[in-house]
């Protein structure tokens, strides 16, 4: 059986607590987006200019700690906006 190296040890370590970490961001970011959508689907103005306001901050918490590329993020705040802002000007 070959040696391993102790960098390489190290690395893998680094790696799994990174994941770990990763995961629950996204986690946290799936969530947020999901109360935003659900209260837009549902009709509920009030809900959803409650929830963007986290979910931006998700999104640009997860962009700034490299678990999602800053694009994607402006994107993902761009529409979710777009669709409060849709349903507030219908009511």
């Amino acid at each position: 059986m070959a040696k391993v190296h102790f960098s390489v040890k190290k690395r893998a370590r680094q790696n799994e607590k990174r994941r770990q970490r990763n995961m629950t961001l996204r986690s946290a970011l799936r969530t947020s987006i999901r109360k935003v959508i659900t209260a837009v689907n549902a009709g509920d103005a009030s809900a959803a200019q409650t929830a963007l306001p986290q979910a931006v901050q998700a999104l640009g918490k997860a962009s700034s700690k490299g678990v999602i590329h800053r694009n994607q993020a402006a994107r993902k705040i761009s529409r979710l906006t777009r669709r409060v802002n849709a349903l507030n000007a219908a009511h």
